[in-house]
């Protein structure tokens, strides 16, 4: 899970989960090089995740994980080094197709200017009083001439028929690739940089537009707090739930997306604060109305709620700190009892 370790590495105990990978990579004999740190990370950040499980089954089996092994594991299970991969090999597609249509136009177009020396050749040869056998010679010439034009013309259109579909292929393969690489794999929303790429898209087209742009921030109330208590399968349920609420009222033209460990994003492009209000206001009590069950036991886990903040994006300002004044707001609902939405300030400043 990408984004829980980005945020592991980014919180109180980056250290502590740093130190925690270099002990197991010790206690697995293996090397310390940035790929296997890397690959330990993930398997901390998700345990029973499939990396760990693969991890874990070559340990057993008594499997060295070499440097090979490792470039194995990150090709099948790291999001970043599989788009890499396929954006390399895509690439190489690409250049090999290039390559085969450029010497097939090559060889049409020797083919045609020969033909052109033919037809030269032949017009200045008739105009010339020519016995019959002559002209049924050059006539003969010309009729193969023109049936290896056909031909190296068909085999070029048949060349570029075949690149066109290749290419429509590797452009779709990429775009798979783009939208795993910006997908959040737990929640099937978009993932924090998919986010990032939407929210300056946005400020830009608010500038050009002149429209209010809206920004909330959600937040899973007391999430560590459950997810200490029924297990992280249970916390990840809960958070498949909470995602489902928010990307359905997310859905075009609003934006939403899981911009790390419990906490949402929402963009609102073509709505007022007050209406963004009421919407973030009716997401809180939707999550809140229902009582979740544990999908293994069908054990009661009670109800969760969640906190949002929102502001109004000021003329010409960063996404940053657009970011940060939303942030601010959320920590107020936080700060206020929880499962509620709180507004940033917002004042026009005189022209």
């Amino acid at each position: 899970m990408p984004g829980e370790t980005e945020l592991a590495l980014r919180g109180p105990k980056a250290y502590e989960v740093a130190h925690a990978a270099l002990d197991r990579m010790q206690e697995a004999s293996v090397w310390p090089t940035a790929l296997n740190f890397e690959l330990w990370l993930h398997l901390l950040a998700d345990p029973e995740g499939p990396l760990a499980r693969e991890i874990e089954r070559l340990l057993k089996s008594g499997e060295p994980i070499s440097d090979l092994v490792a470039e194995e594991l990150a090709h099948n299970f790291l999001p970043k080094v599989r788009l890499q991969d396929e954006i390399k090999d895509a690439g190489d597609l690409l250049t090999h197709e290039l390559a085969t249509v450029s010497k097939a136009i090559r060889s049409a177009q020797r083919t045609n200017a020969s033909y052109s020396q033919q037809l030269a050749a032949a017009r200045h040869e008739l105009r010339d009083d020519r016995a019959a056998d002559e002209v049924k010679t050059v006539i003969r010439g010309l009729t193969q001439a023109t049936d290896l034009v056909q031909t190296e013309n068909m085999v070029l259109q048949q060349k570029l028929a075949d690149s066109n579909a290749e290419v429509g292929r590797l452009r779709d393969t990429l775009a798979q690739a783009r939208r795993e690489a910006t997908t959040d794999a737990l929640t099937s929303l978009p993932n924090r940089k998919a986010f990032d790429e939407e929210l300056a898209r946005a400020c830009a087209a608010a500038d050009l537009s002149g429209v209010p742009l809206q920004l909330a921030v959600l937040d899973i109330d007391h999430f560590k707090i459950f997810n200490d208590t029924w297990g992280h399968q249970t916390g990840d349920q809960v958070l498949r739930y909470v995602a489902g609420v928010i990307g359905r009222v997310g859905a075009p033209p609003r934006f939403a997306a899981r911009y790390g460990g419990e906490e949402f994003a929402m963009i609102f492009s073509t709505e007022s604060g007050g209406e963004v209000d009421a919407i973030l206001h009716e997401i809180c009590q939707e999550i809140a109305s229902r009582r979740l069950k544990r999908r293994s036991t069908s054990e009661e886990l009670g109800t969760v709620t969640i906190s949002a903040g929102f502001a109004q994006r000021r003329p010409t300002e960063t996404p940053a700190s657009l970011m940060d004044r939303a942030d601010t707001a959320l920590y107020e609902s936080k700060r206020a009892g929880r499962n509620r939405v709180s507004r940033a300030e917002w004042k026009a400043t005189a022209a």
